[in-house]
């Protein structure tokens, strides 16, 4: 869970990023984020405890992380001599920015609900219920509609990235992915880099909320093992005579 004081931090560094979106470009996307700002601070990055960031103010906080790993990853690929003449920087942020848009809804009605059930809250880890009067749409898709319907243009390499940031996680990204021609191969590795950080930043809240509770399991688990009696032990105490035990201990 979030404090309140962090969860307006993070809402501010998420507009910082907003404003390096490109002149122009970056104030319509600032106004489209403002006008839902009360859902999106509060929203979670997903429904279930069992996926990442499931709780109020989880969705930025997720987006601000995988800005920030794309940001270094950008660095780790340029180090590794990528083309970075196929893709800007710029590109990159907006494409983090939004490449989980479509968790928020329609843009008129919102994609999760608080549940109510509190069975499947404590049993299921399910504390967002879907909301079902929207229609289906994969999450890449739906960000590029809500970007489309307010008039933010979109290069063509942040359409990829935003459609592709799954990877093969998703099988409708096989034909981009799985090409063995060089010719119908992805012309630049902003799709890789979006990837690889929103894969680091689910990964990374996935540890935050379950590891601990893991690693508490196991020293439970631990603590029970030692004080457990070996088969030896067991036989030793049903013998009666103080002095055979003491021989049979020897042996």
């Amino acid at each position: 869970m979030l404090s309140e004081e962090k969860i307006l931090e993070n809402w501010e560094t998420f507009l910082g990023y907003v404003a390096r979106t490109g002149e122009g470009r970056n104030e319509k996307l600032k106004q489209f984020y403002l006008k839902h700002q009360e859902h999106l601070m509060l929203m979670p990055a997903s429904g279930k405890k069992a996926y990442h960031n499931a709780f109020p103010g989880g969705y930025i906080d997720h987006v601000n992380r995988v800005v920030e790993a794309s940001l270094k990853l950008y660095d780790v690929w340029a180090e590794m001599e990528m083309d970075r003449s196929t893709f800007t920087v710029e590109e990159l942020i907006f494409a983090a920015i939004n490449h989980d848009l479509g968790k928020m809804g329609d843009g008129e009605k919102y994609a999760h609900i608080p549940s109510t059930d509190e069975w499947r809250k404590k049993n299921l880890g399910e504390m967002y219920t879907f909301n079902k009067e929207i229609a289906f749409m994969s999450v890449p898709d739906r960000s590029i509609f809500l970007l489309t319907q307010a008039g933010i243009e979109i290069s063509q390499n942040e359409w990829l990235a935003i459609k592709l940031h799954d990877g093969l996680y998703d099988a409708a990204n096989e034909a981009y992915l799985k090409s063995y021609m060089p010719e119908t191969k992805p012309r630049t590795s902003i799709i890789y880099i979006l990837h690889q950080a929103d894969l680091l930043a689910a990964r990374v809240e996935f540890e935050r909320e379950w590891l601990p509770k893991f690693n508490t399991q196991q020293k439970t688990n631990d603590a029970f093992e030692l004080k457990k009696k070996s088969p030896k032990d067991k036989a030793l105490s049903s013998v009666k005579s103080e002095n055979l035990s003491n021989l049979l201990k020897n042996l």
